[in-house]
């Protein structure tokens, strides 16, 4: 199976950045649709930040629109988010998923906290 492992959290100023990677291993039994980081706050729900399809396409969050931006490698072996402008509320655990024919696989997750 698939396994994702996150990496690149940390403590960050307001106005700051932060780059976010994960990794994938093991075998990947059929092509990725899409992937993707969600987040979630202590006591809120976990929420959809950004998403990438196999086609390129991206989506994002309204409140990280401009300040946020999903990519991946060419084999789908890394999936980064790249995040600008760090607000406090962006503060939560980040954690990736990929999707590929008939399976979706989860990391465990890496702590964003950004102070004011």
């Amino acid at each position: 199976q698939v396994q994702l492992m996150e990496s690149g959290g940390g403590l960050v100023q307001a106005g700051g950045s932060l780059r976010l990677s994960c990794t994938a291993s093991g075998r990947i039994p059929s092509g990725i649709i899409v992937g993707a980081w969600y987040r979630q706050a202590p006591g809120q729900e976990r929420e959809l930040v950004a998403s990438i399809t196999a086609g390129g396409h991206t989506d994002y969050a309204e409140t990280v629109k401009g300040r946020f931006s999903i990519s991946r490698d060419v084999n789908w072996r890394m999936v980064y988010l790249q995040m600008n402008n760090l607000k406090p509320e962006d503060t939560a655990v980040y954690s990736c998923k990929m999707v590929n024919r008939g399976a979706q696989y989860w990391g465990q997750g890496t702590q964003v906290t950004v102070s004011s």
